[in-house]
């Protein structure tokens, strides 16, 4: 119920909606980036050290040290902002996506809480949050790997302050949208059309890692004996290989969807696809316990799942615009959507494996992203095209005119129409009659030889010019005195 006050509201603004808030005092500011800078850091500090600490305390023959573990915490949170690492020696590139998810969605939403917080109306007054965040994570970054050197877990000091600040700063930029909105010069430019396929590929790449994670999730439920017999009796050892499996769970539903889509993925000498199949050594982990052993028949029956995810993309654009081709243009963005989420994906979801026969662990990401591109853009257009509406001819302008006339018809008085038909009929007939008493002249005129032939253009050249006043009075004067000696002149014997 609406309180009743003094102020009245202002015109055009809902009553109940919250604004965007006062401004923070000056001291507050500071406070508030510091938190914003430091908030991600220290809680993902800590979630690496709280699971370090759990694997430790339940490993049967590992002796517990708090000051291991946060030394070892370092580590952990650069390999959760995938930052490769060296383990005596040996490349760690296949790094969890599952902890660099839970980061990316922390610093979401401390951006967009200290964008609120501030009161920021637009991205360039929240330009400091961004700054702050970014900071904090690319020098957080590159002090463990300094501090790292020497030891048996080691990072390149230049990827540890490039990686976590790029991570930290897209996520930055997402949840200052979120909250204050595209800044000024993208929102200007930004086609809503294109908006509205940005969305349908962010919908449609969803889609595809959904199908995925179904393929994943059905494979590894009917290899189920073979994923119990992974895990080794003991609690620490099942509690470990669990931890490590889930961590992955990412990693793999990529990989299910690279398979999905076609291109599918490697293993060391192991390659698993649609059309393909050469067997390897795998890992004994229970989240690789549902791989084939070999190829199946029914494994193209799969590619439904992606064209129906672009049939999808398609339907949902269908309304977008009443031209065709602006709803496949619509349908191309969400298509480069895709394409470029499955290149961040496979990129992130492979990587060196040390130095033994599981190395390396990919997905080829170009391979992937152009079929993925395929499936949105095939099956989308053609739903698009067909599903949607189709402008109609324009009509010539005659018609508009016909129109028009039709359109005022009820304005006019019929007896008046009535009359104006008959004038306009008659004149019609008086057009069509020829006129007797031109062509008789005419044809006098031909037989009498008093046309006047056409003038060539050296007759009309040599023609005389026409007569002045004063010439054609002189020459009145002389027809005159010729015609009145005209009497005195006798005929000739012929005119006798």
């Amino acid at each position: 119920m609406e309180l009743l006050t003094d102020e009245p509201h202002p015109p055009g603004e809902a009553v109940g909606e919250p604004g965007p808030g006062p401004e923070p005092a000056a001291a507050s500011r500071p406070r508030v980036l510091l938190a914003a800078a430091l908030g991600p850091l220290i809680t993902g500090y800590a979630a690496v050290a709280t699971v370090l600490a759990v694997v430790a305390l339940t490993a049967g023959r590992a002796a517990f040290s708090g000051t291991g573990v946060l030394l070892a915490a370092g580590p952990g949170w650069l390999a959760a902002h995938q930052v490769r690492l060296g383990i005596g020696g040996h490349p760690l590139g296949v790094l969890p996506l599952l902890p660099t998810l839970g980061v990316l969605a922390l610093t979401v939403r401390t951006a967009s809480g200290a964008a609120r917080r501030l009161g920021c109306r637009s991205f360039r007054e929240a330009r400091p949050v961004l700054v702050a965040i970014t900071g904090a994570h690319a020098v957080f970054g590159l002090v463990v790997a300094l501090c790292a050197q020497g030891s048996p877990v080691t990072a390149n000091p230049v990827a540890a302050f490039a990686v976590p600040g790029l991570l930290a700063a897209a996520a930055s930029v997402a949840g200052i949208v979120r909250s204050c909105g595209l800044p000024d010069a993208v929102a200007d430019r930004l086609d809503p059309l294109a908006l509205r396929g940005l969305r349908t590929g962010a919908t449609s790449l969803a889609v595809l890692v959904a199908c995925g994670a179904a393929v994943f999730t059905v494979a590894t439920g009917l290899s189920w004996s073979t994923v119990a017999s992974t895990y080794e009796p003991g609690l620490g050892t099942s509690a470990g290989l669990f931890l490590l499996s889930l961590l992955y769970l990412p990693n793999a539903v990529t990989a299910a969807m690279s398979f999905v889509t076609g291109p599918g993925f490697s293993i060391g000498s192991l390659t698993v696809g649609m059309f393909g199949y050469r067997g390897g050594p795998v890992p004994a982990v229970p989240l690789l316990g549902g791989l084939p052993e070999q190829h199946a028949a029914w494994w193209p029956a799969l590619l439904v799942l992606p064209a129906a995810a672009g049939a999808l993309a398609g339907w949902s654009l269908r309304r977008v615009d009443a031209d065709p081709a602006q709803r496949i243009r619509a349908v191309a963005v969400a298509g480069a959507v895709v394409a470029l989420g499955c290149v961040v994906l496979g990129t992130l979801a492979g990587g060196r494996l040390g130095d033994g026969l599981f190395d390396p662990v990919s997905v080829p990401v170009g391979v992937a992203s152009i079929v993925a591109f395929c499936w949105i853009v095939i099956p989308g257009s053609f739903v698009a095209f067909f599903a949607g509406e189709h402008e109609p001819p324009a009509p010539p302008p005659e018609a508009l005119e016909d129109n028009e006339a039709f359109e005022d018809a009820d304005d006019v008085d019929p007896e008046e129409a009535s009359e104006a038909v008959e004038e306009l009929e008659a004149s019609e007939e008086d057009e069509a009659e020829p006129d007797e008493d031109a062509e008789f002249e005419a044809e006098a005129d031909a037989e009498l030889g008093l046309e006047d032939p056409p003038l060539s253009r050296e007759s009309a050249a040599s023609a005389p010019a026409p007569l002045s006043r004063e010439s054609a009075a002189e020459v009145g004067e002389a027809v005159t005195g010729g015609t009145e000696t005209c009497g005195d002149v006798e005929p000739a014997e012929g005119d006798r």
